[in-house]
């Protein structure tokens, strides 16, 4: 173990939905622990934003733009990320998301399928890929972003949040099966966080407080407060934690 146990030094990482919000930063903040990082997303210019921050600390940036709802682009993203880095010490399927919002009723059924295959199965696929090489290799930290929709009840997001609870099921899931091949594997669970994706819901006039009205620190999460807890549980610090749910939220969940 390194003297600074939350070093990310030497450590080859890929980070998925990493061209702009919580995944960017993520990036970065592996950056400037000392890892080199492959790029997934499926915008050019955000990755090319997020290798540029890359770079300027001093690190390989890898740049892959991809559209994770494809089995074989899900697959070949670990397999470039490999290939090029040399191996994969990190892995953080953060990619996901949901554009609308509907009561369950009104939902169509292209819906559901689009929202579970981009925030369910790219996360499997990527594990998948990824978990054959870590576990080969004896060693592997993998960070699942999961949401605190998928903890409690999400109304008029209900194929994000069945979907985000399936990830963190399999996140407990895979940390039993992996451990003994040294691979750890944790959910981080964003509460309400100010990013682009839910700029309709904050850039408000009364900065979207009836969205944050039941977190007890009464405002946004803001997209660096993930950087830390991202760092913690990728790094050694995190050495003998595995199938956790680390929830940022600024106590949303903690009124369940």
């Amino acid at each position: 173990m390194s003297s600074d146990p939350f070093s990310l030094a030497g450590k080859k990482a890929l980070v998925t939905g990493a061209s702009r919000g919580i995944g960017q930063v993520i990036a970065v903040a592996f950056a400037q622990a000392g890892a080199d990082v492959a790029l997934a997303a499926r915008t050019p210019e955000g990755l090319a934003e997020t290798a540029k921050k890359v770079r300027e600390l001093g690190r390989q940036a890898v740049e892959i733009p991809v559209d994770l709802s494809e089995q074989d682009a899900a697959e070949d993203v670990v397999r470039t990320a490999i290939e090029k880095l040399g191996q994969l010490d990190i892995v953080v399927n953060n990619a996901g998301g949901s554009s609308f919002m509907v009561p369950f009723l009104d939902m169509r059924q292209s819906g559901w399928d689009k929202v579970v295959r981009l925030n369910l199965d790219a996360t499997m696929w990527i594990c998948r890929a990824a978990g054959a090489h870590m576990t080969a290799r004896g060693t592997g930290s993998v960070i699942n972003v999961a949401s605190v929709a998928g903890l409690a009840a999400a109304p008029f997001l209900a194929p994000y949040g069945a979907a985000k609870a399936a990830v963190v099921s399999l996140t407990k899931t895979l940390a039993s099966e992996w451990g003994r091949s040294g691979v750890r594997v944790n959910a981080l669970c964003p509460g309400w966080t100010a990013t682009e994706l839910n700029r309709v819901l904050w850039d408000t006039p009364d900065g979207g407080r009836s969205t944050i009205a039941s977190i007890p620190m009464a405002r946004w999460g803001r997209p660096e407060e993930m950087a830390g807890p991202a760092v913690f549980l990728a790094s050694d610090a995190a050495s003998f934690m595995t199938g956790q749910v680390l929830a940022i939220d600024g106590g949303q969940t903690s009124t369940v």
